[in-house]
């Protein structure tokens, strides 16, 4: 006789001759992940843009947002030149993982949507390295104003885009708004960080900071435009 068992739990079928299985993964996959991959987003972050507008205003916002990244990937590489060794080295590599991190996601999310970086990513490569460098000749207050001033610079940054898709389209950028506030709450941890470990006992600490900021706010206009 032909005997059929069909158990659905474990995802077994067996033919008269017992010789054919299939698994409930294989299961799963063809039917469950099937209908969701044919219902999923062609996007992770970014919607389609609506228009011209709108794909430039994005565009200007991810081009400022990766060049700060790799910005910061530099300046913490040239303090890490300098300070590796030190009792500081170990603070300064952790802040740097996280920069690490996104900075890869910027790439992901500029390479998924094909917007173009920043032509200045040469500059910032050496000014980035230089200032992390250069600071932390200084010693560790030094590379920590450095921190506070730059790290400031880019939450300010972070909290007005926020504001300004908020103004736009929460829901239409639930997932852009989600990566900015996530990358602005380790920015701020850093800041602190900074704080910390004595950056204001540095002296001309309030000069340098002002300094660096101006810098930053030169770098973050002309990098939203070329």
């Amino acid at each position: 006789k032909t005997r059929l068992i069909s158990r659905l739990g474990a995802g077994v079928n067996r033919d008269k001759t017992g010789a054919r299985r299939l698994t409930y993964e294989c299961l799963y996959h063809n039917v469950f992940l099937g209908s969701l991959q044919s219902s999923s987003r062609a996007y992770s972050v970014i919607p389609p843009p609506r228009d011209r507008e709108e794909q430039e205003m994005v565009h200007r916002m991810l081009r400022v947002d990766h060049a700060g990244e790799y910005g910061a990937n530099r300046i913490y590489a040239g303090q890490m030149a300098v300070l590796g060794r030190s009792r500081t080295g170990a603070l300064i590599q952790q802040m740097w993982d996280q920069e690490k991190k996104h900075l890869a996601k910027f790439n992901e999310i500029l390479a998924e949507n094909r917007v173009r970086p920043t032509a200045l990513l040469p500059l910032w490569n050496l000014a980035g390295f230089a200032l992390g460098a250069s600071t932390a000749l200084l010693g560790k207050e030094g590379a920590m104003a450095c921190t506070v001033a730059v790290e400031e610079s880019i939450s300010e940054h972070y909290n007005s885009q926020i504001r300004a898709l908020m103004e736009q389209d929460p829901e239409r950028y639930t997932e852009l708004l989600e990566v900015i506030k996530e990358f602005r709450d380790d920015e701020m941890d850093h800041h602190d960080t900074g704080l910390e470990h004595d950056a204001e006992s540095l002296p001309g600490y309030w000069l340098l900071k002002n300094a660096i900021q101006l810098g930053c706010k030169a770098a973050i206009y002309v990098s939203q435009r070329v």
